[in-house]
């Protein structure tokens, strides 16, 4: 079982950052409550490194996709251009199929984007059974997974970076 305990997720290098450094956070309406405690465990973790942010909001998980790559296509061209993107939706089974179409669609359109951008997009989207599950992934025994996808997305920035280093 993925519990914070199995992990060195949390162990970061703050100073394997680029200066100006910025991530664009891309999250949904839908399930407000629980997408508004990843959305500030994001900010949490981008303000204690010092990195800019932005949040856009799309109606639910099966837009994600379009907000990232509609906000890339905007602004690719300009010098304060985002180093990652974070996708942040909440998505609890209902009775009916809906939910593995929206999970499969959010799931492919973030595959996606890391094939085709020369950014990461981190998928920082709760897939559960119960909103109890969704509590337990913002500051329960499966940690934040806000703060998670904060620091996936600072790693994956210095990752970057650190292709352009001389070997």
């Amino acid at each position: 079982m993925a519990e914070i305990t199995n992990s060195n997720l949390y162990h970061l290098d703050a100073g394997i950052l680029p200066e100006d450094a910025c991530v664009v956070i891309v999250r949904t309406e839908w399930n407000a409550a629980i997408v508004d405690k990843l959305e500030e465990g994001c900010r949490q973790v981008l303000a204690e490194h010092k990195v800019a942010f932005r949040v856009i909001t799309v109606p639910g998980a099966f837009e994600v996709p379009f907000g990232i790559t509609g906000y890339w296509n905007a602004h690719a061209a300009r010098v304060n251009r985002p180093d990652a993107f974070i996708a942040l939706a909440c998505v609890v089974r209902g009775g009916t199929p809906h939910f593995d179409y929206v999970c499969k669609g959010i799931t492919d359109g973030i595959v996606q984007l890391n094939l085709s951008l020369p950014v990461p997009s981190v998928f920082g989207v709760l897939t559960v059974d119960t909103d109890e599950q969704a509590e337990e992934r913002t500051g329960g025994r499966h940690g934040h997974k806000g703060k998670e996808a904060a620091i996936t997305a600072l790693k994956m920035i210095a990752l970057k970076a650190s292709f352009n280093k001389a070997i």
